[in-house]
């Protein structure tokens, strides 16, 4: 049984105090552990699709190019500009997905938001409690 309040010395409330900030700050880093896991394993999952996607539309592309150059050909440019005109457009295409991709996986999508969030709300709660 513990023992009534007015029983209890300044040392036994501080050292309680302690022992329930080291509490919180472990349950902290256990929130941010998950939340971290969690985000690596969502960019984990997301590269995989994106790479698969990419490998199995890599044959389509060159196909849908050449008959681009074709029809161009057939339109009356020359060989070579009808390959520079359709290689100019997927390449064009292809830095704007790249930027895309980039911009997504940029440091402000993977922060931990969750436990940046809780660790705010724990300090105000210390500094309350220090008063």
């Amino acid at each position: 049984m513990s023992s009534a309040p007015e029983s209890r010395s300044m040392a036994d409330l501080i050292g309680d105090a302690f022992a329930q900030f080291a509490l919180l700050i472990r349950n902290e880093v256990d929130l941010a552990r998950a939340e971290l896991s969690r985000t690596v394993s969502k960019a984990t999952n997301a590269i995989v699709f994106v790479v698969a996607g990419a490998v199995l539309m890599m044959p389509a592309l060159v196909l849908l190019l050449f008959a681009i150059a074709e029809g161009l050909m057939n339109l009356g440019l020359s060989d070579a500009l009808a390959y520079l005109v359709a290689g100019g457009g997927a390449a064009m295409t292809a830095i704007g997905l790249i930027w895309a991709g980039v911009d997504r996986l940029t440091s402000r999508g993977l922060k931990p938001d969750a436990t940046l969030d809780q660790l705010r709300r724990d300090k105000t709660v210390a500094r309350e409690l220090m008063r």
